[in-house]
């Protein structure tokens, strides 16, 4: 909450329910949320995950397709926080607003900070990234905040918190810290 996001003002209404923070070393300066984006696509392309954080993910899929929690929602206008978007956040952003990234589709990617949204039958959740300069480089803050959409949510939050807070993020983060380090390890 100590930074100046305009996540803060959008999400104002949602629930945080995780915060990470990943030291991010050299760098140079001007670095920015596309850096970080570049070297966590070229991390996802490279670097696999381990076999439980891909058993995971598949279950979950499995899971989402047999309780049809991932099917298309209809009318985004109705639910996606692109509604709330200004048209400042719309120039600004880097991505165009509404473009997928993975099962993520993009609100904005700012300078220095990127939301995304997922909606299904189980959340409607946002990933919102904030890049920060440190005395070391960077520190990279990821939130996730999560509104209910059904019986399913608080369940289906409990069930997973194990596994998200000890294997998946952690693994996911690291991934991003070693691109990191390897993409820019002799940027000062």
């Amino acid at each position: 909450r100590r930074l100046t996001l305009r996540a803060h003002g959008l999400l104002a209404d949602v629930p945080v329910h995780d915060v990470w923070r990943v030291a991010l070393p050299g760098g140079g300066p001007s670095r920015t949320m596309q850096d970080v984006r570049s070297v966590s696509q070229a991390a996802k392309r490279s670097h696999p995950l381990s076999p439980p954080v891909r058993a995971l993910f598949a279950l979950r899929w499995l899971l989402g397709r047999l309780f049809r929690w991932d099917s298309p929602l209809s009318k985004p206008e109705l639910w996606s926080f692109r509604t709330r978007l200004t048209e400042a956040d719309r120039q600004q952003s880097i991505v165009e607003p509404g473009t997928l990234d993975g099962p993520f589709a993009v609100l904005y990617v700012h300078t220095t900070e990127a939301v995304s949204e997922i909606r299904n039958a189980t959340v409607h959740a946002f990933l919102v990234w904030a890049l920060e300069p440190a005395p070391d480089g960077y520190q990279l803050f990821w939130a996730i905040h999560v509104l209910p959409v059904s019986a399913w949510t608080k369940p289906y939050l409990a069930l997973i918190d194990p596994f998200r807070r000890w294997l998946v993020y952690p693994s996911l983060l690291r991934r991003i810290h070693e691109a990191w380090s390897r993409e820019f390890k002799s940027a000062v």
